[in-house]
């Protein structure tokens, strides 16, 4: 690489660190923060729908990761937090939502699709085995005119 990709690459690399979620006031120790890490992780920002809140720049990122906190200090366990962001935002803010009647199909809608796939494969093999017509073996002639092919004689024989 030449010198000015070099320095384009690095520039580049640096400015992505401007999109990085900048943390302020760490928590009061490193079990809470720990814990921090894992949950915003695993919540899901109710805007940006395909971030979670650790990689969420919006503002209402910042004010549930300032309320995750906030939880985290005042002593609530993980279930507790993740069941009052429910309770305010719906089941959405979950990567992974509880297996209810209402998120079956979520949870179980790829495996049938992919038996489901299967199925119509093994269908379709059984069809077209059964379809196709039984190989039998070359007569004389065709063995002959076969042999002179493959040798790359492209002469007809004599039968």
């Amino acid at each position: 690489m030449t010198a000015s990709r070099l320095a384009l690459l690095a520039l580049l690399l640096w400015a992505c660190q401007a999109f990085a979620v900048i943390e302020i006031a760490p928590l009061s120790n490193a079990e809470l923060e720990a814990r921090y890490r894992v949950l915003i992780e695993e919540l899901r920002c109710p805007k940006c729908q395909n971030q979670n809140l650790a990689d969420s720049d919006a503002p209402i990122a910042a004010d549930l990761r300032g309320e995750v906190r906030r939880l985290l200090e005042e002593g609530r366990g993980d279930d507790e937090i993740a069941a009052h962001l429910v309770a305010r935002y719906g089941e959405f803010v979950l990567y992974r939502p509880a297996v209810k009647g209402n998120t079956l199909l979520l949870w179980y809608g790829p495996a049938a699709l992919a038996l489901l796939g299967l199925v119509a494969l093994a269908l379709v093999v059984r069809r077209h085995r059964r379809d196709a017509p039984d190989s039998a073996p070359l007569d004389p002639v065709e063995q002959q005119r076969l042999n002179a092919l493959l040798k790359g004689d492209d002469r007809e024989p004599h039968p």
